[in-house]
């Protein structure tokens, strides 16, 4: 079936056919112990499109117990070189097979199909850096004299436990698996419950691509009833986790139980640093895909516009102007932004905009919830710009993880500054200016894991990435997100 014609079936039914509907456990797909099941649901028409496992605390059981035998009898022991050969296969597979894995991604998490398309490049592109580094992975000698010996080994950590946001399902499965995987580790994955289909579909392409069973599993279901044990299980040696703070503080305190080592992303409330001798088209475009990509549901959303005081007016009225021009649609027509992810998600935007409402503030444009246009439904939010905002406010201390944009005028450079770090959050930052010198300037001060230089989103699987403050802690991406995955061991002999 060609691209077109699978499109066009999926249109007419709504759904994609072979769809996966079992947990992935030790190598094959199976059916909940429970026998329980849950119906996922396409935000850009609010109905549900297919059916999968509702897994529980037995499962988690069953899929852990699998990784740490597969740990112990094959994967940690299996030379790098082949490790690398396995990852590098599969990451040809997910281009192969990436038509299914967009639409399957679109479908379930809302996003529009190009964006879809672009992580499932992202995901194996993931996969083909980390499969590089597996043999690259070394020790250092240290320098103890003519009669010691003394040398460090990176060893794999053992089972690693991944909880997955449903915002980028299979990128950020891929950033986390990929690394792990190439280190030595075997993995426990807990993709959210609204968008659980391709790490299921990931997990099998693994396996056809030569990954030990058991070496990568996949549990389905609740984060209560899933995703709370598998952090808590004793057997656990390594959780990455991506998501919300609060639930990232009930992870820590879980994990602390058995001192088991995390790595925590929480989102973001990015500031977009734009200074009056910057390259205004360069600057718009950033802005605007920095709040308005993926319906602005990205933990490293540009959601601050932080914009010096002389250039404002001009720059807002251009802004506005082309956020009024978006097109809003089913992920699949490609509109120019889709849908929020679910209703209840839906509602909590409208509510930070209807508290914003009667505090007064001037709302440049949008600001109301809204259905494609095509059909009346779906789970949408018009593209927003909320005029300056006292830094004390909520839309500017708090992440929406929406397609709002919040304004705040600066008067120069270190009131820029001032302003970009005034938040609890530390994610990234973004910089708008032709002077290099005070562009690296402000980059060394602003307090964020990462900083964006006339380029919105810039970097790729090479680049570090993590946050400070309410941000979180550690690093996934880049040669730090393999070495996340190990331990030193260090060797000191007498000769």
């Amino acid at each position: 079936m060609t691209t077109s014609d699978l499109l066009g079936e999926v249109k007419r039914t709504g759904t994609l056919p072979g769809l996966p509907d079992g947990l992935y456990l030790d190598g094959s797909f199976q059916a909940a112990r429970a026998g329980r099941r849950m119906e996922s649901f396409d935000p850009g028409t609010g109905e549900a499109f297919a059916e999968f496992a509702r897994g529980d605390a037995a499962d988690v059981e069953a899929a852990v117990a699998s990784a740490a035998h597969a740990f112990k009898s094959v994967w940690r022991d299996t030379a790098p070189a082949a490790r690398g050969r396995i990852l590098a296969r599969a990451a040809q597979m997910i281009l192969a097979e990436g038509e299914r894995l967009a639409i399957a991604e679109c479908l379930d998490s809302g996003k529009r199909l190009s964006e879809a398309e672009g992580d499932v490049r992202g995901a194996a592109r993931a996969f083909e850096y980390y499969a590089g580094a597996c043999d690259k992975l070394e020790g250092r000698s240290f320098p103890l004299g003519p009669d010691y010996l003394g040398y460090s080994l990176a060893e794999p950590v053992g089972v690693a436990a991944h909880i997955i946001p449903w915002n980028y399902p299979l990128s950020t499965a891929a950033r986390g698996l990929a690394p792990a995987l190439a280190a030595g580790c075997t993995v426990v994955a807990k993709p959210a419950e609204q968008t659980p289909f391709t790490a299921l579909m990931l997990a099998d392409i693994l396996t056809r691509a030569g990954l030990p069973a058991g070496v990568c599993n996949v549990v389905t279901g609740t984060g209560a009833e899933a995703g709370a044990p598998l952090v808590a299980h004793p057997l656990v040696d390594h959780i990455t986790f991506t998501g919300s703070v609060a639930t990232g503080r009930r992870v820590m305190k879980s994990a602390a139980d058995h001192v088991t080592r995390v790595v925590l992303e929480l989102g973001g409330k990015s500031p977009v640093i734009v200074l009056d001798d910057c390259d205004r088209e360069q600057a718009l475009d950033g802005v605007m895909g920095a709040i308005f990509e993926n319906a602005g549901q990205i933990c490293s959303a540009g959601s601050r516009l932080v914009i010096q005081r002389g250039i404002a007016d001009g720059f807002l009225e251009e802004l506005v102007a082309r956020a009024r021009r978006l097109t809003l649609g089913h992920g699949l027509r490609n509109p120019d932004m889709g849908p929020v992810n679910s209703a209840e998600h839906l509602a909590k935007i409208a509510g930070f905009l209807d508290r914003a409402r009667a505090r007064g503030a001037e709302i440049l444009t949008g600001g109301r919830t809204a259905t494609d246009p095509q059909t009346g439904k779906g789970w949408f939010f018009e593209p927003t710009i909320v005029a300056d905002r006292p830094a004390a406010d909520e839309l500017v201390q708090e992440e929406i993880f929406g397609p709002v944009l919040t304004v705040q005028l600066a008067d120069d450079a270190d009131h820029a500054l001032e302003l970009a770090n005034g938040t609890p959050f530390g994610l990234v930052a973004g910089l708008y200016t032709r002077d290099h010198g005070t562009a690296h300037r402000l980059a060394r001060r602003l307090d964020a894991g990462q900083v964006y230089i006339n380029e919105y989103f810039a970097g790729g699987i090479e680049v570090p990435f993590g946050g400070t403050k309410l941000s979180g802690f550690g690093r996934e991406k880049g040669l730090e997100g393999l070495l996340g995955y190990c331990r030193t061991k260090s060797v000191a002999a007498r000769l």
